[in-house]
């Protein structure tokens, strides 16, 4: 008998997307890395996001309340102009590439969106915002993949392109070797004329 027992809980983040001539542009950069480091757990090129707001595990029942005020707020906002450029790495476990463009409008929209989190009843407490696209994870034992792969974006300076939509996403656990795997839930477009209510632009972050 299959078993089609739906799950409790879905890992969810709100985010934005590059577009894919975006996405070309950083995976040309990124050729010699993936072939000197074919080990590392490579995020599918179509799986890269910049988070806004990560809520963790939830009850899948307090997910469509988020529908509605993400909806209102992308249809409040203009979209963004950002830009892909350089990279890093966190704790020689995370590669990553580097967010340009009005990053200061990029933290008043995470600031406007982990607000509505919280009211809409969902607590939050996430980290402070460190815009970036993650790229790739080290395998267990391997610390020296990353760092070596972050060279190659020395010097890379993407093309500017607008935000689209706001997506709500969901994502597994990628237990074992596996990489992380996305869900589109829903996604609405950013046609607003202004950038709505926000708090206070904090600084640019690479």
């Amino acid at each position: 008998m299959n078993d089609t027992t739906q799950p409790a809980t879905i890992r969810v983040f709100i985010a934005l997307a590059p577009p894919d001539d975006a996405k070309d542009e950083l995976a040309r950069a990124l050729a010699p890395a993936y072939a000197a480091h074919p080990g590392m757990r490579w995020n599918r090129i179509e799986d890269w996001h910049i988070t806004l707001a990560f809520l963790g595990e939830l009850p899948v029942a307090t997910v469509p309340p988020l529908h509605h005020p993400l909806a209102e707020l992308a249809a409040a906002r203009r979209p963004l102009d950002l830009s892909l450029r350089g990279g890093g790495h966190f704790d020689s476990r995370v590669l990553w590439s580097g967010i340009a463009g009005d990053v200061p409008g990029l933290h008043r929209l995470a600031d406007d969106v982990r607000a509505l989190v919280k009211e809409a009843g969902i607590p939050y407490e996430g980290r402070p915002l460190r815009p970036h696209l993650t790229l790739a994870r080290a395998r267990r034992g391997d610390l020296t993949g990353v760092p070596a792969a972050v060279g190659v974006l020395d010097g890379f300076e993407g093309r500017s392109w607008p935000t689209a939509r706001l997506h709500l996403v969901g994502s597994d656990y990628a237990r074992g070797p596996a990489p992380v795997r996305y869900q589109d839930l829903v996604s609405w477009p950013f046609t607003g004329a202004g950038p709505g209510p926000g708090l206070r632009a904090r600084g640019s972050v690479r």
